[in-house]
């Protein structure tokens, strides 16, 4: 495989960071990932990699826009953050790479843009993959902003996140928890709308210890999607399931995959 890192630009002065990863004879759709909140293409770490040699798939891992060395975000962030990320900017970044159709892989915001992105951009999404991924805010997810706002003052999370976010790390935290604590922001996300418009098959994946959201973000996201999502929970694994169980959450794509069909060759993990 061939990796390569690269910006690509995306008009009114916006460009993306991106990370291809590609075969030598790339065979179907190409594996997108889409990172969590806090997360970026580093934080990823070698699972992009991994799902790809595996699949036999190319990959695109990218950082959104105030992440890595994309362009600044517009800050304070808009409620609608989200739908912009999904509905807008992602389909512009396939169209400027050539890429035409996807495998959607989403942790954490990065599942809800992809179930955003999924809806909105129809039968160009194959397949869908999300981890922790949330459809309304709930009590969890905001006790547990609360709790990381308290470790991040007191503890060396911000000492980590320094490694991977550099200068920005504190307006990207401050960013990311000023938004989800806006009580009208809580009152307005809600993207059961995309659901109905979702065609590909779908895993919806969360960990059973996961401190960031409820167990009905999964069954309420495959009840919107209907019979052709399925819905995992994974056990001793909390938000972070790919990075937890690696070789679990590998081995459940890859045979989730399969049956999808998605490449003409095996699959193999």
């Amino acid at each position: 495989m061939h990796i390569r890192d690269m910006m690509v630009p995306l008009g009114d002065g916006v460009a993306v960071e991106v990370r291809r990863i590609r075969h030598h004879q790339p065979q179907g759709p190409t594996l997108v990932f889409l990172h969590e909140s806090l997360g970026s293409i580093a934080l990823w770490r070698k699972f992009p990699e991994k799902l790809a040699r595996a699949s036999g798939l190319d990959a695109l891992i990218y950082n959104r826009q105030g992440y890595g060395r994309s362009t600044d975000e517009v800050l304070p962030r808009p409620y609608d953050f989200q739908e912009q990320a999904g509905e807008v900017v992602l389909p512009q970044l396939l169209d400027a790479l050539g890429i035409g159709e996807a495998v959607l892989v989403g942790h954490s915001d990065g599942g809800s843009i992809a179930l955003i992105g999924a809806g909105a951009m129809g039968g160009r999404v194959k397949a869908l993959i999300t981890m922790a991924a949330h459809i309304y805010a709930d009590h969890l997810t905001i006790a547990g902003i609360q709790e990381m706002a308290v470790r991040y003052r007191e503890t060396d999370i911000r000492e980590k996140l320094l490694r991977y976010h550099g200068a920005r790390t504190d307006q990207l935290f401050n960013a990311w928890q000023a938004v989800w604590l806006d009580e009208g922001f809580q009152a307005s996300m809600d993207f059961s709308r995309w659901l109905a418009a979702i065609e590909c098959p779908s895993m919806i994946i969360q960990g059973e210890d996961d401190e960031y959201g409820v167990p009905e973000q999964v069954t309420d996201i495959v009840a919107g999607i209907g019979s052709a999502a399925r819905g995992v929970f994974l056990q001793e694994a909390g938000h972070s399931p790919h990075l937890e169980k690696t070789d679990e959450i590998l081995e459940l794509i890859c045979d989730f995959l399969t049956r999808c069909e998605v490449k003409k060759s095996p699959i193999n993990c």
